[in-house]
């Protein structure tokens, strides 16, 4: 039986992947018998529930959070070129049945359906799009330094920004799952005295953080630390989306209204 939840996969699997995937796709021509044989809805050999339908170039998942992919047939491997590319070789193939080697080295058995009632789980094509939070969060804290109240603020709120997120299935199957980042706004007050405010997106981290790490992550939380000598302090949290995994980032504005960015150690 296929479960889909999210693990997480050896990197260097991953590169090899995409490598094999690139050069494949480079050095033979398209498979269009095979392609052709691909269309239509697949079930899973031991569940018999839907997990996939094939029409033209594209896979569509049954789970709407999933991103459809393109993918090519080229001799004995399926190339899904989606948010990270995957080769998979076929190891069965005919009208009705498709067998192919995931990730994990497991053998993941379909078999085409005949049933027009299973189209009603792919009625929908619209991909559903997980918002990290459903509206406006606004946090504020008091701090005393030297005598002179400060006030921070933060503002969270959700955005349009698509964060795709590539995750892996227990039998090592990638799929493609899409997420709205969000945009903080904090400021420092003192009374009524605007100190320093700025519109912070995730796009502010690129110095510490790789690209490929940081694209798969969301600003989810902001907190505004305290005061001292060395300026106004606030603390950012950037998660990867439905895990367990984040990173903690620095944010100081010094007396001349400059903003440093550090990684929390």
């Amino acid at each position: 039986m296929i479960k889909w939840g999210a693990i997480s996969m050896v990197l260097v699997m991953m590169l090899a992947s995409c490598n094999n995937a690139k050069n494949g796709e480079a050095s033979d021509k398209e498979d269009l018998t095979a392609k052709r044989l691909l269309q239509g809805i697949w079930l899973d050999d031991e569940t018999d529930i839907p997990l996939m339908r094939i029409n033209g170039d594209t896979i569509y998942y049954l789970d709407p959070q999933n991103l459809p992919v393109y993918f090519k047939v080229i001799r004995d491997t399926i190339y899904v070129r989606g948010n990270t590319p995957i080769a998979y070789k076929i190891d069965r193939q005919t009208e009705y049945s498709f067998w192919f080697h995931s990730l994990s080295d497991e053998i993941v058995k379909l078999y085409k359906s005949d049933n027009p009632e299973d189209t009603l789980a792919f009625s929908s094509q619209e991909t559903e799009i997980t918002p990290n939070i459903p509206e406006v969060v606004k946090k504020d804290s008091v701090v005393v330094y030297k005598g002179t109240r400060y006030r921070g603020y933060v503002y969270i709120n959700p955005s349009q920004m698509k964060v795709i997120k590539t995750a892996y299935s227990e039998e090592g199957i990638g799929m493609d799952n899409v997420y709205y980042d969000n945009v903080i706004h904090i400021c420092v007050y003192e009374g009524r005295n605007l100190l320093y405010g700025k519109d912070i997106t995730k796009k502010i981290f690129a110095d510490i953080f790789p690209e490929e790490e940081l694209k798969q992550t969301i600003l989810t939380d902001m907190n505004f630390m305290g005061v001292d000598g060395k300026g106004y302090h606030y603390e950012a949290t950037l998660r990867v989306p439905e895990s367990s995994v984040y990173h903690l980032v620095n944010l100081t504005i010094s007396p001349d209204k400059q903003l440093h960015i550090k990684m929390v150690e």
